[in-house]
This record gives structure tokens, C-alpha cells and sequence, in this order.
């Protein structure tokens, strides 16, 4: 009788380590489909460049910002990425799993982060700055003084008003910029860590998130969208809103260091 337990508790324990270890390669199976749908990153060396434009007044002084490496994603975060980690879609044009998500707020993506790297640990995904941002968009340290993110000629690069047919399309459909990245002007507006300043008066200059002073409760957005005349589209343009607003335009892509 003894021996009979001592079997059926073996084959029990034996059972549960099985499924324990069942689950467990469930899950790093699932953590590694992930991992291949997380975005492609593209380092950015660090470097010094002018920050803003004097053909608007938020856009205004021109100021120089030295930033050191950090790598951002070579395309917005799509529809797919966002499903898989929160569970759901929120975007106004579904159907489209490798169009960039859309209609999510600043908060919305605070709350996405907080889940990828929960799921990641180590890896320390964030909002791009918007110094950062900026840089990426020029081309870095490659940069060729484009007007838009990668060229002069907006139609190579970006999807705006005029050729996106009234909805975002698919990531990496247009020209990348220098340092190979997608879609920095146009398809969607992207969300910025920084908190909205009218201008750059006392902006950092080490490309740093700046949350001093501002309007606490309002966040830059950059890059334009497929909703956006070319103006907005500009590298150098920049553009506020509340937070918690979410439209079919606004999106944004990861950075991390």
C-alpha cells in the first residue's frame, strides 16, 4: 500500500513538472513570436546638429543639441505589435495588421510600454525626445538637409493629403530617410516623451526629454500624417495636444539606449 502511494505521487509530480514545463515553453514560444513581430531597430550614432527652423515661430530659435547613441525604430509601431501586447485594437482603420496603429493617446501609449517591457525585460522601450526625434529624422550624422525625412521631393518619402487615399497605409512604403527609417514625415503623427513648449526658449541642448516648465498635460507630436498638407510633413515641424486625445492619425514608434 505504501509503495503503491509513494508510485501515484511520483506519477502525479511527474505529471505537474510536465505541465509546468509545457506551459513554460508555451509561453517562450509565444515570447519569441513577439519578438519577431517587435520593431526592427536602427542605431543612431550620436552627434551634434541645429535644432528647428525659422519658418514658424514654435519651430523658433535654431539651437544647437548634442545627443549620444540611441537606437529608434525603423518603422511606427503597427496594428500587429499593439494587438499582441494589449489585447486589442484601437484604431479607426482596421484590417491592416502592418499599418501603424492609430487613434491611441500619449496615455494609451504610456500603458503599451509599461506591458512591452514587463514582457521584455531589459530591453527599456520608451517615447523617442523630441531632440531625438528630430535628429533621426534629418538622417543623424548622415544628414543631407532634406526639407522632409529622407528628401526634397515629399512624394518619395512621405504619405500625406494629397496620395494616401484618406487612411494610413503600410509601413515602409515610401523611400527611407539616410539612416534607413520609414515613415518619419507623414502616414502618422508620433507622440513625443516632452511635454509641450511654444518654442525651444531654454530647451535642453544633450537631446534630453524636457518635462520642465511647458504645458503639463499637452505632448509634442512630430513627423505629420497621411491627414497633413506637406507643410506639417516638414522634419523641422512640430505639433501639440492633450495627452489623452487620441485621433486616427496620431501613433508612434519606440526608441531605447
Amino acid at each position: 500500500m505504501e509503495a503503491d502511494r509513494k508510485k501515484r505521487a511520483a506519477e502525479q509530480a511527474e505529471q505537474e513538472r510536465k505541465k509546468q514545463e509545457a506551459a513554460r515553453l508555451a509561453e517562450l514560444q509565444k515570447q519569441k513570436e513577439v519578438e519577431k513581430r517587435l520593431p526592427e531597430m536602427v542605431l543612431v550614432r550620436g552627434g551634434t546638429f541645429q535644432m528647428g527652423s525659422n519658418d514658424f515661430d514654435a519651430t523658433k530659435p535654431i539651437h544647437s543639441v548634442t545627443l549620444p547613441d540611441f537606437e529608434i525604430g525603423k518603422y511606427p509601431v503597427t496594428q500587429k505589435l499593439w494587438q499582441e501586447i494589449m489585447g486589442s485594437n484601437p484604431s479607426y482603420f482596421k484590417g491592416c495588421d502592418d499599418c501603424p496603429v492609430e487613434k491611441v493617446s500619449w496615455d494609451d501609449v504610456q500603458e503599451f510600454l509599461k506591458k512591452l517591457n514587463h514582457r521584455h525585460p531589459g530591453k527599456n522601450y520608451r517615447l523617442p525626445t523630441e531632440a531625438e526625434w528630430e535628429y533621426a529624422a534629418r538622417g543623424g550624422n548622415q544628414s543631407k538637409g532634406y526639407t522632409y525625412a529622407g528628401s526634397n521631393d515629399i512624394d518619395e518619402v512621405t504619405w500625406y493629403d494629397k496620395n494616401s487615399g484618406g487612411k494610413p497605409q503600410l509601413v515602409g512604403g515610401k523611400k527611407a530617410n539616410e539612416l534607413g527609417i520609414y515613415d518619419m514625415s507623414g502616414n502618422v503623427w508620433e507622440w513625443c516623451q516632452d511635454v509641450w513648449h511654444d518654442n525651444y526658449q531654454g530647451a535642453p541642448t544633450d537631446g534630453s526629454v524636457w518635462t520642465r516648465a511647458g504645458q503639463h498635460g499637452r505632448r509634442v507630436l512630430r513627423g505629420g500624417s497621411w491627414y497633413s498638407d506637406p507643410f506639417y510633413c516638414r522634419a523641422a515641424n512640430r505639433y501639440r495636444a492633450f495627452q489623452s486625445y487620441r485621433y486616427n492619425y496620431y501613433g508612434f514608434r519606440l526608441v531605447r539606449h
